[in-house]
């Protein structure tokens, strides 16, 4: 009986489809914007254009890292 309940709590544990799916759109999405930082400093920064591209992909990065962090909280509740 006690092994029936273990099981059961691990179950609804276990993150839902949707829940997967964010996690793997996430690490996509963390791929994309690490390039983009990665492209900024192989290409060199010597324009304003450039700081404002390494702004932006710093700040897709940041934001990538966030909503894991709330994607997380939720799962955790």
């Amino acid at each position: 009986m006690c092994l029936l309940k273990i099981e059961m709590i691990e179950r609804t544990k276990r993150p839902t489809f949707s829940q997967s799916a964010l996690t793997f759109n996430w690490a996509l999405q963390m791929v994309a914007s690490s390039c983009w930082v990665l492209s900024v400093f192989a290409y060199g920064i010597s324009t304003v254009g450039d700081v404002f591209q390494l702004a932006a992909a710093t700040a897709w990065t940041i934001s990538n890292i966030a909503a894991l962090w709330e994607t997380q909280k939720e799962v955790a509740s």
